[in-house]
């Protein structure tokens, strides 16, 4: 008598069909290689600013502005207001690099002779900073200019919850 030795039947863990495999892969890979291109297009590309270090190296006199201050991206727009009638008229912005200065570095502007004492008092005084635009050596254009946070920094909230 024979006995029926039969074990029941297992279950095999799931195999992933090769093709899946491939195009998952292929996917993938693509993904990334678009991604790279992208992020490589739009850094090199001064029609489309995309980073801080564009920024930096398009500054004036890129080292000074770095080490005494901060690069910026510095905008020029002309607002013209009618009262009768009442109506606004703005001009198209001027985008140019631009650069400021720590408070505690306007010695570079005072030893070039870019600013005098009067206009180096006047800005101390409403705890202002200087900011220009243009090569230190090739007059550039110096303002006193206002650190305005009461905008705030809409970029960085991004991602959070705001009521």
């Amino acid at each position: 008598m024979q006995h029926n030795t039969r074990t029941p039947h297992k279950s095999q863990p799931f195999r992933l069909n090769t093709m899946i495999v491939a195009i998952v892969s292929a996917a993938l890979i693509v993904g990334v290689l678009i991604g790279v291109s992208l992020t490589s297009v739009a850094n090199s590309n001064p029609e489309n600013v995309a980073s801080s270090v564009y920024i930096d190296s398009a500054a004036p006199d890129a080292n000074i502005c770095v080490q005494y201050g901060a690069s910026a991206i510095v905008t020029d727009t002309r607002v013209f207001l009618t009262l009768n009638p009442f109506k606004v008229y703005i001009t198209q912005p001027r985008m140019q690099p631009g650069c400021v200065l720590r408070t505690s570095d306007w010695a570079i502007l005072q030893q070039r002779n870019l600013i005098t004492s009067q206009q180096t008092n006047d800005c101390k005084n409403r705890l202002n900073t200087f900011a220009y635009t243009g090569k230190l050596e090739n007059s550039p254009q110096v303002s006193c200019v206002y650190q305005n946070d009461a905008a705030g920094n809409l970029f960085a909230s991004q991602g959070q919850n705001s009521n």
